[in-house]
């Protein structure tokens, strides 16, 4: 026997457990897995960000007895009917159909007792949401699943979609198993068949193709709705820019770390950008156009805590908008349910397979008995705190760097841990004044 101990056996780095598990699995079944949520990966985000307290230089407001402002109007530059939110925190489209109907009331409740807005997603308007829903924002999606001019003139906003961060350029999902009869009727489908959104609106093939189609919504719904452009994280300097020229009131830009319903593994890993390098430029176009807080810009893509809301804003954004972070307010992925994910193959914490329909904690499904088990007045409960502890981190943050308003938050107040969020941000390294690409020390 060798007097010289054993090399341990060392894990390659390209062909990792995870790597070699999915080679094996798509292997054996010839198909490319499908799953919900947004990328994985670790990526720079505002984790990599740091405010700047007030000390001498700058003078802190008293929480106590100075206020800071959180309100938000959006869809001032051509709408008769502006929505004006107490918050600055908007939730995000996620259609019925991806999720049940007691989870979108839920959404509705808790998104107007916050006093901000809530979105449609693809499918159509249920009437739980609308009924629930004090500013209720109507997806236009490529599909045009459940489209019609009265929802979009009962609707306070409407949102075109034209790409989605965690799947820009390409297309939803929605599986048989979750196009139950109302689902089916909703969006003019058969019952219980795959089905797949056109990764692109049928009517038009660029930005005056856009413009035309923004102008017949606005003569469908007599000019009165704000109209968001919604673009994916991927050119966003251009895309804003070409939102802007083709009549937007709002651009919502989504960066990777944003949610989706279904779509394949390898688009959420592998395309769009992280959030924190699209803000810069988007805020650029809005500022080399002159419209810069006069077209309002909402971000999404991975906001969870307040100090990720007033990160963004300090970048330049208008408001935010969440997704998944609402449905694990409302209950999902909670550990409570370890024992039933488990019996899915999963664990809490990193379900994502929504497209199934098997959601135990009734959120992600179509299963009337897994439906039944969500409560919508405590789940709007839940989000409604979920927002106001959200916007009190906001608001704690913006009076410890001075500013009376969330609006008021700049990149000035921020700094970078690392590397590549200072470049993607624009901000400068901590304890120096050099931003990487731009020059200084």
């Amino acid at each position: 026997m060798s007097d010289f101990p054993h090399t341990p056996p060392k894990q390659s780095w390209t062909f990792s457990n995870d790597v070699n598990a999915e080679i094996r699995r798509a292997a054996a079944t010839g198909i490319y897995d499908i799953r919900g949520g947004g990328s994985k990966r670790r990526l720079p985000h505002f984790d990599d960000l740091l405010f700047l307290g007030a000390s001498i230089s700058r003078y802190p407001l008293e929480g106590y007895r100075e206020k800071c402002a959180t309100d938000v109007w959006l869809g001032t530059r051509f709408a008769k009917k502006p929505i004006h939110l107490d918050i600055p925190i908007t939730i995000a489209g996620m259609s019925f159909g991806a999720l049940s109907g007691p989870a979108k009331e839920a959404l509705g409740r808790g998104a107007s007792a916050a006093g901000t807005s809530t979105t449609t997603g693809d499918g159509g308007m249920t009437e739980e949401e609308r009924g629930h829903s004090k500013s209720l924002v109507y997806q236009y999606l490529p599909s045009r699943y459940g489209m019609n001019p009265d929802d979009l003139r009962r609707a306070d906003a409407i949102e075109v979609v034209v790409g989605q961060g965690a799947k820009p350029g390409g297309g939803g999902m929605l599986l048989g198993q979750k196009i139950s009869d109302r689902v089916a009727m909703m969006r003019n489908l058969p019952k219980g068949i795959d089905q797949r959104s056109a990764c692109r609106h049928p009517d038009w093939t660029g930005p005056d193709d856009l413009e035309i189609k923004i102008l017949e919504i606005r003569e469908i719904t007599d000019w009165e709705k704000p109209i968001y452009i919604k673009i994916g994280g991927a050119r966003p300097y251009y895309d804003t820019a070409l939102a802007v020229k083709a009549g937007a009131d709002v651009v919502v830009l989504d960066g990777m770390q944003g949610g989706t319903a279904a779509t394949q593994d390898v688009f959420i890993e592998n395309v769009g950008m992280p959030i924190l390098a699209c803000i810069p430029q988007a805020v650029k176009a809005l500022q080399d156009l002159g419209m810069h807080r006069k077209v309002q810009l909402i971000v999404s893509g991975g906001i969870r805590t307040g100090a990720d809301v007033a990160k963004a804003m300090a970048l330049g954004a208008d408001a935010v908008a969440i997704g998944t972070a609402a449905l694990v307010a409302l209950g999902d992925n909670d550990p409570a349910l370890e024992s039933e994910y488990r019996k899915l193959g999963t664990t809490a914490g990193a379900y994502d397979d929504w497209h199934e329909g098997k959601d135990p904690a009734g959120i992600t499904t179509q299963d009337p008995e897994l439906y039944g088990r969500f409560d919508p007045i405590l789940g709007g409960r839940r989000l409604k705190n979920y927002l106001k502890v959200m916007t009190l981190e906001a608001q704690t943050i913006a009076r410890a760097c001075g500013k009376n308003h969330l609006h008021n938050l700049e990149p000035e107040d921020l700094c970078s841990l690392t590397l590549e969020a200072a470049a993607m941000a624009g901000v400068p390294v901590a304890g120096t004044n050099w931003i990487p690409g731009r020059g200084g020390f």
